[in-house]
């Protein structure tokens, strides 16, 4: 019996270990717990979160703290979206935890570039345009379109085309409009400079990164 006691005490230390490391380090999420609440997500975001559909992102792979953040905007109403609100109004604060923390442990489903877009979109991501005060893509989302999780800035290498675009024509319209101070008002600026032909080729170019 003291056997049986010595070992439960000296495995205990290990078991605690192994199930803080589970937790993800951004948001404290459990990937685990997550796997089963994704199940609903699969709908439109598909198996491991790598969506076929072109109108609706990739999660696989994506920061944790971004995909965080982003549903908490949609719960709050600071972000809007027909279906993304409604899902998110009923999560909890574990739930988008968890989640977050599920989506970010996936790989993500490698995307294929228009080569007619590198000529255009590969100077202004890895260099921007000095002239017109752009900033290089690649200085916040990495040379291979990583993002950056600490900063919540998010993956965008291998993200589908058509959302990428849309979301870069929503953030220039809402550079019209007075902004809350952070990353939304950040991009809102720098799409503000970008033209219709510079949004395609960029959106093509980054679908294309791994």
């Amino acid at each position: 019996m003291k056997r049986v006691l010595m070992v439960l005490a000296l495995c205990a230390p290990l078991s605690a270990f192994a199930e803080g490391a589970a937790k993800d380090p951004l948001t404290g999420g459990s990937a685990e717990a997550g796997a089963g609440k994704a199940a609903v997500c699969t709908a439109c975001h598909g198996p491991g979160g790598n969506s076929a559909n072109p109108e609706w992102p990739k999660l696989a792979g994506q920061s944790s703290r971004y995909i965080s953040e982003q549903l908490h905007r949609f719960k709050s109403g600071k972000r809007v979206n027909p279906l993304m609100s409604a899902q998110a109004a009923g999560l909890s604060d574990d739930d988008i935890k968890d989640l977050a923390a599920y989506f970010a442990a996936q790989k993500t489903a490698p995307g294929v570039a228009s080569e007619a877009a590198v000529p255009v979109a590969q100077k202004i991501f890895r260099a921007g345009d000095a002239s017109r005060g752009l900033p290089a893509c690649g200085s916040c989302h990495g040379p291979t379109g990583a993002g950056a999780a600490p900063a919540a800035y998010p993956r965008i290498g291998g993200q589908q085309g058509t959302y990428v675009a849309n979301r870069l024509k929503a953030y220039r319209e809402a550079a019209k409009g007075e902004l809350e101070d952070g990353n939304f008002k950040i991009m809102s600026q720098v799409a503000a400079k970008l033209s219709d032909a510079e949004i395609e080729a960029l959106s093509s170019y980054v679908g294309g990164l791994q």
